[in-house]
């Protein structure tokens, strides 16, 4: 994002320069990584007060907290902070749909992606954010025409300012990155965040079966469209038994069957889809359509994806569950005895819960790293 950025700026005919506190990078590494015609300067180490005191604004790499000493000192100095994501906003010309929460946010990303580039073609739509694609590597190509749908961390919507989805979705908040955030407070004003610049014209998908989001969405700035894998919902998305139901109007009629007409296991991934069909029917895209690309769509790499079955035992990669609720999850989604490879580093999370989730299931539990 950083490398991009820095090519965004260029482009506007801004004088950039690019800066790493960790002194022992050479310049010509960072250099290396710039187009060949990049005039950005580039600094390791201290960052020089000249600098400091001129900077109007800094865009802030996703992975530097918002809380450092130096980032107080560049706002006390007047430089505005933005990042990634404000900054190809910026040169947005389409529209935007955003989709947040601690799990599910990839696999519902990639599956609206899927459903409008089923509808609008390959050349009309950009998936971008925390994907992996930076947002601002793709903006100068939007137009009025266009679709942009982002995945959003809550380390990037923690750094917006104009950023405005015309459909926004969080799909769950559970504890995660509390080395970070220090509080769940603050965890999950990030999180809504996402809705900041929404107003009654635009649409927010939330999930019913979240404590967090449920009680969100009676404060939500935008239209709430709910989505439920427990309950009968008046108006939203509901699963009864093995059918995802729609309801509208005062009447429910069956969208799905999860066994018949989808690839992905798990409830998480019947949520998943759930919001999916939300955030692209709110995008304008047809029901026939978006039914399609959800019965050839089959799970994102890492995220319990089925790899191979060998001498009877199937074998499954979610490696992208990085926190207990994301574990349990992949847990609830396998239906035999289960062999638990996990690891990692420590995000001040708890994890009674997840062993908890063991009980019937998983037989045996093998830490690494």
């Amino acid at each position: 994002s950083g490398v991009h950025s820095v090519g965004l700026l260029e482009h506007m005919n801004e004088n950039v320069t690019l800066y790493d506190s960790n002194e022992a990078i050479k310049l010509e590494e960072m250099r290396a990584k710039l187009p060949e015609n990049s005039r950005a300067a580039c600094i390791a180490g201290k960052l020089p007060e000249e600098v400091l005191e001129s900077a109007q604004n800094v865009v802030l790499s996703p992975g530097v907290p918002v809380d450092l000493p130096l980032v107080q000192q560049l706002k006390d100095h007047g430089a505005k902070i933005m990042g990634e994501i404000e900054l190809g906003y910026q040169a947005e010309k389409g529209l935007v749909a955003a989709i947040t929460g601690t799990n599910g946010k990839t696999t519902t990303t990639t599956l609206v992606g899927e459903i409008m580039r089923k509808w609008l073609g390959e050349e009309r739509v950009f998936v971008v954010g925390n994907i992996g694609n930076a947002y601002t590597s793709e903006c100068l190509k939007t137009n009025k025409d266009t679709v942009t749908i982002g995945e959003i961390s809550s380390f990037q919507l923690e750094t917006i300012c104009d950023f405005h989805p015309a459909v926004s979705a969080i799909l769950n908040i559970t504890p995660d990155h509390l080395n970070r955030h220090h509080t769940m407070e603050a965890y999950v004003a990030a999180k809504e965040n996402i809705t900041r610049n929404q107003t009654k014209e635009d649409i927010c998908v939330l999930n019913y079966e979240n404590e967090y989001t449920r009680k969100f969405g009676e404060r939500c700035p935008a239209q709430v469209v709910w989505f439920s894998s427990v309950r009968e919902l008046e108006s939203g998305y509901w699963l009864r038994g093995d059918k995802i139901m729609k309801s509208m109007d005062g009447s429910s009629r069956e969208v799905l069957d999860i066994h018949r007409d989808m690839n992905l296991v798990g409830l998480c991934n019947v949520e998943n889809v759930m919001a999916a069909l939300a955030v692209a029917e709110g995008m304008g895209a047809p029901e026939e359509i978006a039914l399609q690309a959800v019965k050839a769509f089959h799970a994102v790499e890492h995220r319990i994806e089925f790899v191979a079955s060998k001498g009877g035992v199937d074998y499954y990669n979610d490696s992208k569950g990085t926190n207990p609720d994301a574990a349990i999850q992949g847990i609830k989604a396998m239906n035999r005895p289960t062999i638990l490879i996990g690891g990692g580093y420590d995000k001040e999370n708890e994890y009674d819960e997840l062993f908890e989730s063991f009980e019937g299931r998983v037989k045996c539990l093998v830490l690494i790293g």
